[in-house]
C-alpha cells in the first residue's frame, strides 16, 4: 500500500465500529456443510472446519464467510485459527479434495462488474477506450463455486464466453474513499469468471441479460486476504477451455487499477463488507474474434473452464 501504517488504520476506525476486524493473513474457503455453509481455512496440513473446531474449543467462529465479513468477525477468527493449531484434533483438518465447496460469499449486498478494463480487450472488441468506469450488475442467482456447473440457457442463448477476471471482496463499509485509502477497505481477492452470453449482451445497450443467468458469476475457491497480495494489479491472469490456453495477460494492464474502480464506485453508493467487484477481463476472449460471429466455436455443454490469477487459486467449472 502507498498509505502509511496511521492513515490506514484511521481509515479503518473511520469505516466500521468497534471490534469490528477484517480477516488477516489466511486463505479462506466456503464450505457446503449440514445443509448450509461453513468456513475454512487453507493450511499446510489441510482445511480447518472451522465450525468443527470453534464447536470442539468452545469457542465463537463465524458461520460462513458472509459472516466472517458482514460481521467483521476477524478478531474471532484469528483467536480460534491460533487455538486450533495448538489444540484442535486432525480431525477438523480436512483433506482439500473432499470438500464441497460453496460459492465463496453468498448473501453479498452487491456484485459489481466493470466493462471493458483493458485496452486491448476493447480494441478487439472494436469498444473504445472508456474514459470512465462502464459498470453494470449481477445478482445473487448468479453466484456459482468452485467445482461447479453452469446450465447453459439455450432457449433464449447460444453465443456463450468465457471472461477470466481479479475479483475484490469488501471487509469495510466505504463511501467517498480516496485514490490512496480504497485498497484500506478491501478484505481479500478471488478469482472470478463473468460468464457470458454474447447475443443477450447485445441484445440491447444495456449488457445486464447477458451477464446474469444462473451460475453466470464463479468465484473461488480462495479468498486471499489483502495483506498477501503485495499488488493485486500485477498479477498473472489466465483462462483454458478444455485444457488450451485462451487468455494470458497482466492485471497491470487494466484502464482502471484497483485503487480508482473502487474510489469512483464510492462516489456513486456505498460498498458494504461482503460486497464484490469484478474488475474486468483482458483480450482473448471468443467475443474479440476476428470472424463472423456466426463462424466462431462458441462454448458448449461438456465443455471445462479453468481460470486463474496469480496466487489466488485455479478456479474450475463445467458447462451442462
Amino acid at each position: 500500500m502507498v498509505t502509511g501504517a496511521g492513515t490506514a488504520q484511521a481509515a479503518e476506525r473511520a469505516a466500521a465500529p468497534e471490534g469490528f476486524a477484517m480477516p488477516r493473513n489466511l486463505t479462506l474457503l466456503n464450505l457446503r456443510r449440514e445443509g448450509g455453509y461453513g468456513l475454512g481455512v487453507k493450511t499446510q496440513a489441510g482445511v480447518l472446519d472451522v465450525t468443527a473446531a470453534g464447536r470442539a474449543l468452545g469457542l465463537a467462529y463465524p458461520a460462513d464467510m458472509d459472516d466472517l465479513l458482514q460481521n467483521g468477525k476477524g478478531e474471532q477468527l484469528d483467536t480460534l485459527v491460533k487455538a486450533a493449531s495448538e489444540k484442535a484434533p486432525r480431525a477438523h483438518l480436512l483433506d482439500e479434495a473432499s470438500i464441497a465447496y460453496a460459492p465463496l460469499v453468498t448473501r453479498p449486498e452487491k456484485i459489481i462488474m466493470m466493462g471493458f478494463n483493458y485496452k486491448h480487450h476493447a480494441e478487439e472488441t472494436g469498444t473504445p477506450i472508456p474514459k470512465n468506469p462502464p459498470l453494470f450488475n449481477k445478482y445473487n442467482n448468479a453466484l456459482n463455486h468452485h467445482g461447479g456447473t453452469i446450465k447453459l440457457p439455450t432457449a433464449a442463448a447460444r453465443e456463450f464466453d468465457y471472461e477470466t477476471e481479479l475479483v475484490i471482496v469488501f471487509g469495510r463499509e466505504c463511501r467517498d474513499v480516496s485514490e490512496a485509502d480504497a485498497l484500506n477497505y478491501v478484505a481479500g481477492y478471488a478469482t472470478g469468471n463473468d460468464f457470458s452470453a454474447r447475443d443477450l449482451q447485445t441484445l440491447t445497450s444495456q449488457f445486464m441479460i447477458g451477464k446474469t443467468s444462473d451460475g453466470f458469476a464463479p468465484l473461488g475457491p480462495y479468498l486471499v486476504t489483502a495483506d498477501l497480495v503485495k499488488d493485486p494489479n500485477n498479477l498473472r491472469l489466465e483462462t483454458r477451455v478444455n485444457g488450451v490456453q485462451r487468455q494470458d495477460w497482466n492485471t497491470n494492464d487494466m484502464i482502471f487499477n484497483c485503487r480508482q474502480l473502487i474510489s469512483f464506485a464510492s462516489k456513486i453508493m456505498t460498498l458494504k463488507p461482503g460486497d464484490i467487484f469484478y474488475t474486468g477481463t483482458p483480450q482473448g476472449v471468443i467475443f474479440g474474434e476476428k470472424k463472423p460471429r456466426s463462424e466462431r466455436q462458441w462454448l458448449k455443454a461438456g465443455d471445462e473452464i479453468a481460470c486463474s490469477l496469480e496466487g489466488l487459486g485455479e478456479l474450475k467449472f463445467k458447462l451442462v
